[in-house]
C-alpha cells in the first residue's frame, strides 16, 4: 500500500501545522512570519550515490527562529512496517552530510508510521576506545495517537484528521468495507 505520498503532500502543504502538531517544542522556536524554504534539490545532491542502502529523506527545510537566527531542519518521515536497524545510522549520516555541505546547524526530526510499538530508534551511538559519538533526535510514532482518539476527534488541527485517517487505514487493512463505516 502506498503510504509515503499522502504524508509528503500533507507535509509540503501544511508544514507549519505539521511541526505544531508533531513537534510543538520546535514550533515554538520557529518564526513562521519570516517564511520557510524547502531545499529538496539541495537535499537530492547530498543523498545521491549513498553507500549505505536505501535512503529516503523527505524534506530539508530552512527556517528562521524567533531569536532571528537561521536553522535548517531535516524532516525525515520513514514509511515502513518493520524494524530497520539502519535507521539511526541513516539519520546521523544525513545530518552530518547536510552540515558538511552547508555549514549550518541541522536539526533532524523523525516521524515513524510503522506498526511496531517497540521500534523507537531515537539515537545513533558509537563507542570505542574512549571515542564516543551520539546523535539523538526527536522521534514521534503515529501509532501512539491511537490512545488519544477523542482528543484527535475534537481537534481543529489539520494533522489530527490526517492521523485519524492513517490509523483507520492501518486498523482496517484488508477490510475495505470496515474502513468506510
Amino acid at each position: 500500500m502506498e503510504q509515503d505520498g499522502p504524508w509528503k503532500e500533507a507535509l509540503e502543504d501544511l508544514f507549519e501545522d505539521f511541526v505544531a502538531f508533531f513537534f510543538p517544542q520546535v514550533h515554538r522556536d520557529i518564526d513562521f512570519t519570516k517564511g520557510y524554504e524547502f531545499l529538496d534539490s539541495e537535499l537530492q545532491q547530498i543523498i545521491t550515490g549513498s553507500a549505505t542502502g536505501k535512503r529516503i529523506v523527505d524534506k530539508l527545510v530552512k527556517v528562521y527562529l524567533v531569536d532571528g537566527s537561521e536553522k535548517w531542519l531535516l524532516i525525515h518521515i520513514e514509511i515502513q512496517g518493520y524494524e530497520q536497524t539502519e535507521f539511526p545510522e541513516r539519520m546521523f549520516v544525513y545530518n552530518y552530510r547536510i552540515f558538511d555541505k552547508f555549514q549550518q546547524e541541522v536539526v533532524s526530526l523523525a516521524l515513524l508510521t510503522d506498526e511496531n510499538p517497540k521500534f523507537r530508534p531515537d539515537q545513533y551511538h558509537r563507542l570505542r576506545w574512549g571515542f564516543e559519538l551520539l546523535c539523538r533526535y526527536p522521534l514521534v510514532k503515529v501509532i501512539d495517537y491511537r490512545e488519544r482518539w477523542v482528543e484527535l476527534e475534537t481537534s481543529s488541527q489539520p494533522f489530527a484528521m490526517v492521523v485519524m485517517a492513517f490509523l483507520k487505514t492501518l486498523d482496517t487493512a484488508g477490510n475495505v468495507k470496515e474502513r468506510y463505516t
